[in-house]
């Protein structure tokens, strides 16, 4: 569903991506991990149009997006959900605002616009938060309001930016669960970028790790578990991998 070929992506010079190519499967979870700053999310944006790539192109099921106008964006990115690392919640709107922001201008009553905020915080595994302001909320109750606003226009794909950061291994595990489920339950297509090697190996089908501006390795996480590569060995075993993006 999701495609990138021969990314090359080097804002002012900086080499931040070089020459990457993969291809993410309709319905599967994939995980792209790596040291931070690395160049994790900044695949992310690529791949629903926020920065355009320098070199390569960006599919989305099997159409070319690369070129693409905001005008001709907009479609792409109800296709591809976005949960952003910091939630990026709507400050001044409550959660049933900022849930139902997809739908401001839809023909719909109050009771039906309410009746949707409701079951998509369900959804999510929230209740009785409608009114509440995102300052209210706990780092992981905002973390689930951003995922709800994401899937509220029933996308295909959701695409995850470090979901477990900030939060304790309790609420940690809670976020992956959720994300599991919601793959399972809504078959969508879900990439999750983290530097949380444990998160990834939960949760992810197949796995990818970015080292320098590359793609180090690509495959399930019983090949990476078991792979001989020095370099793959010292990031799963723990040890420093450095990268230079």
């Amino acid at each position: 569903m999701i495609e990138l070929h021969d990314v090359y992506f080097t804002p002012r010079g900086q080499r931040i991506l070089e020459g990457i190519s993969l291809r993410i499967a309709g319905g599967e979870l994939f995980a792209i991990m790596g040291a931070s700053g690395a160049g994790k999310s900044t695949i992310l944006r690529l791949m629903n149009g926020l920065i355009k790539p320098d070199r390569g192109s960006i599919m989305v099921d099997g159409e070319d997006i690369t070129g693409f106008s905001e005008q001709q964006l907009a479609p792409i990115r109800r296709k591809l959900g976005m949960v952003f690392q910091s939630a990026a919640l709507f400050d001044s709107l409550t959660v049933a605002e900022n849930v139902g922001f997809a739908w401001r201008k839809a023909k719909i009553s109050r009771d039906e616009y309410l009746q949707r905020v409701k079951q998509t915080l369900e959804i999510v595994g929230l209740e009785n938060v409608e009114h509440r302001m995102p300052a209210e909320l706990s780092g992981g109750m905002r973390k689930r309001v951003g995922l709800a606003r994401a899937i509220a226009m029933n996308p295909e794909a959701l695409l995850y930016d470090e979901p477990t950061a900030g939060l304790d291994p309790v609420t940690s595990n809670r976020i992956l669960d959720l994300i599991i489920d919601l793959r399972n339950r809504l078959a969508v297509t879900s990439v999750m970028v983290t530097h949380d090697l444990q998160a990834a190996f939960a949760a992810a089908d197949r796995v990818a790790l970015l080292y320098d501006g590359r793609l180090a390795f690509i495959g399930t996480v019983d090949e990476m578990r078991n792979t001989t590569d020095p370099l793959i060995r010292r990031f799963v075993t723990g040890g420093q991998v450095m990268d230079a993006g």
